[in-house]
């Protein structure tokens, strides 16, 4: 077998294990944020909020899935507040920035 296409095919190789470690964490992630979502925030963003990814049909705060608000704007909405909801400081850092990614990930906002 050729040395040249020992390496390429090594090089193939290891793209694929990391895409699929990749897909693995970014998994996970949705998995945690939807968990933060529907019951670790106190009170849970799903008893007002709807967002079809994580089963809510909360009628109170404005529909995620037509907002579809960044990142961004979910995580300065959680450390401060917005109109009726309040700011969520029993979350660390992590659990916000975890948060705010599953939102705009499960909304489309974020790719």
């Amino acid at each position: 077998m050729p040395h040249n296409f020992r390496n390429r095919a090594g090089a193939l190789l290891a793209a694929f294990a990391s895409l699929v470690a990749g897909s693995a964490l970014a998994e996970s992630n949705m998995d945690a944020g939807k968990k933060l979502f529907n019951q670790t925030a106190v009170p849970a963003c799903a008893v007002c909020h709807t967002l079809e990814h994580a089963g809510a049909q909360g009628a109170i705060g404005p529909n995620l899935d037509e907002l579809r608000p960044d990142a961004s704007r979910v995580e300065k909405a959680l450390r401060n507040g917005i109109g009726q909801m309040p700011a969520f400081k029993g979350l660390s850092e992590e659990q916000i920035g975890t948060l705010a990614k599953y939102v705009a990930t499960a909304t489309g906002a974020s790719k």
